[in-house]
């Protein structure tokens, strides 16, 4: 068995990442490739499917190259990434669409009017609050007629390229369970598609792909393809799981009431449950189809809570010759004497709006500033205010699953490395946070999935939970806590009764 490499394949959005690991767990090669995109106007962002699968081919092939003569022990490629998106393709598994991600805002106004008409639909039945292939399939048939008509499936990133590497037909194309909450299609509960969904906007069900777990075998690398990346041909493709899905499995999440915050780009909570029970009191939760068949997440992310941060500081902190690194550590000190609350400011992070519950008007704000308040004071405030959502998150997973009490949260991502952030959120949330030994937790959960799929890991939790450790623990200070409650109630109410003044202030940018 220790002869037996596997391959996990991370489709990022700005890079692909190709990860080989051993049994053992340990990551032997891990090799990157950019991602080309196109931004020719405001709110587009697309990329096409064979430039991305170029970029997938070259780092695989490079991974490859650096295994040598070992190539030939990669027995499973499992898949990760993106978890939200649209793309189309027609009979031979070309791009008709483009590779349109969440970054990609072209359908809000498709999104905005099934959301009014479907609104109780996409939480009770599909089980998020802000669907995308939903409204980007109306969009993409209303706007691209003739376009639309050469399509014979829609896709997740995943899927298309294990179509372009396999020895699959486009009818047998799928889509592994962790994908399909943000689709908005899909009745979550039973891993189907919905025909109350699909019906209500038109789309037949022939469209969509075969859904699958996320440890089965999906196709077989294909002779071509093999000789282009430079690996055997005939290796089994296996589905793997979206990274925040791929990320709860390598970082052991695996038991109901075991719960992790990923502090990263997209912020997010995940809370494992057995089943799916929709927050229509605050709509502060989605869910996620864990990559453990029959299991879930309960889930809230913040869009971009990590990209506000590197923001913050490249458009307000860096100087000139200051690594990225260095700046970080300096607001770490500098923030450390700050008292909760930073003395005044209070601040509104969600410079991209909020998607639980879904406002896309709300956007950033500080407020209550003085001349006594410094770039520290801004900085903190930011992590304060997702610290306050967050925390709402775990309040709403507390009532709908009282049955599970978290007592102990996870910790992984950039955030991780921020003791201030780190020590805020124990104490705002009353939990126990603890620092978790390994950061590449998507590519091993992708690699764990590989392994189980082929018989090399019997029981994907037992292996999950022997290969990562706690390193670290922040146990939460009380009296803090109590401090920072009635700013955390002031937030809630902010984001509500400020989303008139934002809308407002909208309008008016688009007149002048």
């Amino acid at each position: 068995m220790e002869q037996v490499l596997l391959m996990a394949v991370d489709l990022g959005t700005s890079f692909i990442k190709v990860g080989v690991y051993d049994t053992k767990s340990n990551c032997i090669v891990v090799e990157t490739e950019p991602v080309k995109d196109y931004r020719p106007a405001p709110g587009v962002f697309i990329q096409k499917g064979e430039e991305l699968f170029g970029s997938v081919l070259a780092c695989m092939k490079k991974a490859a190259e650096t295994l040598g003569d070992r190539s030939r022990m990669v027995e499973a490629i499992a898949f990760t990434g993106q978890m939200s998106g649209f793309m189309g393709v027609d009979k031979e598994w070309n791009d008709i669409t483009t590779w349109s991600c969440s970054l990609d805002s072209r359908y809000m106004p498709y999104a905005e009017r099934q959301m009014k008409e479907l609104k109780d639909k996409f939480l009770c039945i599909g089980g998020t609050n802000f669907p995308q292939m939903a409204p980007k399939y109306e969009w993409f048939k209303t706007e691209f007629p003739e376009e639309s008509k050469k399509i014979s499936k829609y896709l997740m990133i995943s899927g298309y390229v294990i179509g372009k590497l396999g020895d699959i037909t486009v009818e047998d194309a799928v889509m592994d369970r962790s994908f399909i909450m943000w689709t908005g299609l899909a009745d979550v509960q039973y891993d189907r598609w919905s025909d109350e969904i699909c019906d209500a906007i038109s789309l037949d069900k022939k469209y969509l792909p075969r859904i699958v777990n996320s440890n089965q075998i999906c196709a077989h690398l294909n002779k071509e393809m093999a000789g282009v990346i430079g690996l055997k041909a005939g290796i089994p493709l296996v589905s793997g799981a979206g990274d925040k899905a791929a990320g709860c499995l390598g970082s052991a999440i695996v038991n109901y009431g075991d719960t992790i915050f990923e502090a990263s780009s997209y912020g997010e909570i995940s809370c494992c449950v057995p089943e799916y029970r929709p927050d229509m009191k605050e709509r502060r939760l989605d869910v996620i189809p864990s990559a453990i068949p029959g299991d879930f997440f309960a889930t809230h992310f913040v869009a971009g809570s990590g990209i506000t941060l590197d923001w913050f500081m490249n458009t307000f902190v860096r100087q000139k010759g200051q690594s990225q690194k260095e700046m970080f550590a300096e607001m770490e000190r500098k923030m450390e004497r700050i008292k909760p609350g930073c003395d005044g400011v209070m601040a509104i992070g969600l410079l991209g709006g909020s998607s639980m519950p879904l406002d896309g008007s709300l956007r950033g704000m500080w407020m209550g500033y003085d001349w006594s308040h410094s770039k520290e004071h801004f900085y903190k405030a930011l992590l304060e205010s997702f610290t306050y959502d967050f925390t709402l998150c775990v309040r709403s997973i507390e009532r709908l699953y009282p049955e599970y009490e978290i007592e102990n949260i996870k910790i992984i991502g950039g955030g991780a490395k921020s003791p201030v952030w780190t020590q805020m959120c124990a104490d705002v949330q009353n939990k126990r946070y603890e620092v978790l030994s390994r950061e590449d937790v998507a590519m091993w959960g992708a690699a764990l999935l590989a392994g189980n799929a082929i018989g090399v890991f019997e029981d994907l939790k037992e292996t999950a939970l022997k290969h990562v450790r706690v390193t670290k623990e922040f146990a939460p200070d009380e009296k803090t806590g109590r401090q920072y409650d009635k700013y955390m109630n002031l937030y809630k109410q902010y984001t509500v009764e400020l989303h008139d003044f934002y809308k407002r202030l909208q309008e008016l940018a688009k007149e002048a």
